[in-house]
């Protein structure tokens, strides 16, 4: 099965990311012979891992392939294979490792599930992702537009049969259908898919599958999703 890779550099980097905010993780797998320098090494992960989104492409994925040696995906977890010693000396706080020895793999691991959403193959996050933001759907959003611009068709046509607008807009009648009752949408699950917090699972296929779809805004809310 194909999976998203973007979705996995995503999950491996936020994860990281968790990994340099937790200064007892850190301090778990390196302990420079020096406490000051374990102090600095902390306070300078910290400092990274706040400021991630700010850094330079480059200086991000240098951190990261200096710490990963693999990566393996599973059916239900991501495992992470890295070598959390590196980091002293990425980050200049500590001499170099003595000997191959002292760098030792570890493992930070994400459990997923991996599904089918509609044409696509999607991944999800067993727990929230702290750093996780709001993602328009694309296809979803042509979807809403297109409704309004059926809608307002309608209401221009002075009496047009369905059929006849459909033919207009090249598409077949149930279609027009469909999506005119999609123009009456609660407000807030249109401003929910427009700001890209829709269920991870309402695609814009699901969306059309729902040829009866309920007026009332409480059973919208429970048929797609959000309630």
């Amino acid at each position: 099965m194909r999976i998203p890779a973007a979705e996995i550099e995503h999950l491996v980097t936020s994860r990281v990311r968790q990994w340099l905010l937790d200064p007892d993780s850190i301090y778990q797998a390196i302990q420079p012979p020096d406490l000051s320098a374990r102090r600095r090494l902390i306070a300078r992960a910290v400092e990274i891992g706040r400021s991630w989104t700010e850094l330079p492409g480059t200086r991000q994925r240098a951190l990261l392939t200096t710490l990963i040696d693999r990566i393996d995906t599973g059916a239900d977890q991501i495992d992470i294979h890295f070598r959390p010693t590196r980091l002293a000396a990425f980050l200049d706080v500590a001499p170099p490792l003595p000997s191959a020895s002292d760098d030792e793999t570890q493992i930070l691991s994400v459990p997923i599930r991996i599904g089918r959403a509609g044409r696509e193959i999607t991944m999800r996050i067993d727990g929230t992702d702290p750093f996780a933001t709001a993602k328009p759907d694309a296809r979803l959003i042509k979807l809403l537009i297109r409704a309004c611009q059926f809608n307002a068709a309608l209401l221009d046509s002075d009496g047009v049969p369905f059929a006849a607008l459909a033919k207009r807009h090249e598409v077949s009648p149930s279609y027009f259908t469909r999506l005119v009752r999609l123009s009456y949408l609660a407000p807030d699950i249109t401003d929910a898919i427009l700001d890209g917090r829709q269920p991870r699972d309402l695609t814009a296929d699901r969306l059309l599958a729902h040829s009866r779809l309920p007026l009332t805004r409480h059973e919208q809310r429970t048929v797609l999703g959000f309630t």
